[in-house]
């Protein structure tokens, strides 16, 4: 029981917990498997199905994030995955949903991390699975709709669940002390962002570009042949541009309300949307829903721009310095970066906590403090954002802890959210036991050794 017991601990408080891969995970694809074997249906949820490759896969991944083999993990990932499907059909009893638009745009995002994760092109990802990159993506779809009724069907079951003060101490009070966990070095670091912003100038020059284009294609040529050549849009490398249908609300205000003036087959003149610059030809039109296809453009900034971005921070720098604006009221009146803005400029952990363990912090940022002192406030630096973007940025060393046993003083958020996560895993048990009598679920006896609905 106290082997059971560490073992539940350390996957609260260490986040050492098994993800379940989709089939088509950017790192790892079933044709990849050395120990690949005939697929077969080893689980049936209601109308749903678990084949081997599903777990082999998912176990694959799950080694290739350097943990050691291990049955009882094989096992646990089953589980999830069993778990998934049954919240699946039991969302489709209770009636909830998830929209096709959401399933698209995260479909679309997974297709362009698949892209940019694998080096590869999409004629090699087709000959890597042996499928277009329309059938990949149905595929996709379909494991991208099942992933979001479970999000849903989870936050449903848990959504009134809470923990009290009482209950964290109570939670770390039960907790052997040769099963707290180990922190190594911790640090409080902020950052003000701000982008560059782009000149009239240099905007013309990209409108001028898109205009030269719109002029090519109104000439004949071929829309996704250029989309591919041209746009920066990562998608545009699958499919040439087109976006697909999408209903009201899932694009952006300009982007949709252009869809809406134009005529079938119609291209537009440039315009401008929080991406960059487009032009966009409307496939078709049915009723509130829309067919289009795009290509789009960034503006590069220039010196100038950049060196009155950079004199701006200087001067919010010395501003913060001589105690005239708080960082944390600097960032949220200031800074462009909508993760860390909110929370004051502060990075956080995925708990939502501002203590964070070094080996978690962007590397670039790591040496920028390691030349710091706590307190500190760097000078303006020149970096490029996630998507691309020219920016510039201070960076705040607030405090940094020493190598630490977990404790209620210094890791209090982490205590709290892994006792609030026990909480809710025992509240998805007492569902899980309650729901699968509502369901058929029948697993192949290979499995019989992993105990899954004992």
């Amino acid at each position: 029981m106290k082997t059971q017991r560490k073992v539940r601990i350390s996957r609260y408080l260490t986040s050492l917990i098994v993800l379940v891969a989709v089939l088509l995970s950017p790192k790892l694809g079933a044709q990849d498997n050395p120990g690949f074997v005939v697929d077969k249906i080893i689980a049936k949820v209601d109308n749903y199905i678990v084949l081997k490759s599903d777990l082999e896969v998912a176990y694959q991944n799950y080694l290739a994030d350097g943990n050691p083999q291990s049955r009882e993990a094989k096992c646990e990932l089953l589980n999830r995955i069993i778990i998934n499907k049954l919240m699946v059909a039991k969302a489709e009893i209770d009636s909830v949903v998830v929209t096709d638009d959401e399933v698209d745009q995260n479909t679309t995002r997974r297709m362009q991390l698949i892209l940019q994760n694998s080096g590869n092109s999409p004629e090699e990802l087709e000959r890597a699975y042996g499928k277009t990159m329309d059938e990949i993506r149905l595929d996709l779809r379909d494991q991208i709709r099942e992933q979001l009724l479970g999000n849903e069907m989870t936050q449903e079951i848990t959504k009134d669940i809470a923990v009290t003060p009482a209950e964290v101490r109570r939670f770390f009070n039960k907790i052997p002390q040769d099963s707290l966990p180990y922190y190594s070095s911790d640090v409080e670091v902020a950052q003000i962002v701000r982008i560059v912003k782009v000149s009239e100038e240099q905007k013309n020059e990209t409108r001028q570009k898109l205009s030269d284009i719109r002029d090519r294609l109104i000439k004949g040529e071929d829309f996704k042949e250029l989309a591919r050549k041209y746009s920066e849009d990562p998608s545009a490398q699958y499919n040439g541009g087109d976006m697909g249908y999408v209903g009201r609300g899932a694009m952006v205000p300009t982007y949709e309300a252009t869809a809406f003036k134009l005529r079938p087959g119609e291209i537009s003149q440039p315009f401008e949307s929080p991406f960059g610059f487009h032009i966009m030809q409307l496939i078709e039109r049915r009723g509130n829903e829309y067919n289009s296809r795009h290509i789009l453009m960034s503006s590069t900034p220039s010196e100038e721009d950049i060196s009155r971005t950079e004199k701006f921070m200087d001067s919010l720098r010395l501003a913060i310095v001589n105690d005239s604006i708080t960082f944390e009221k600097a960032a949220k009146e200031y800074s462009d970066d909508q993760q860390t803005k909110g929370q004051g400029g502060f990075f956080t952990d995925a708990d939502g906590g501002t203590k964070i363990s070094i080996k978690e912090i962007d590397p670039v940022v790591y040496f920028k403090i390691d030349a710091m002192k706590a307190g500190d406030v760097s000078e303006p630096i020149k970096y490029r954002t996630d998507d691309g973007k020219d920016a510039v940025r201070i960076i705040y060393f607030k405090t940094k802890l020493l190598p630490h046993q977990a404790n209620l003083k210094d890791d209090w958020h982490r205590i709290q959210a892994a006792a609030l996560a026990e909480k809710k895993d025992r509240a998805l048990d007492k569902w899980f036991l309650k729901a699968r009598g509502d369901v058929f679920i029948n697993i192949d006896p290979e499995y019989d050794l992993c105990h899954l609905l004992e």
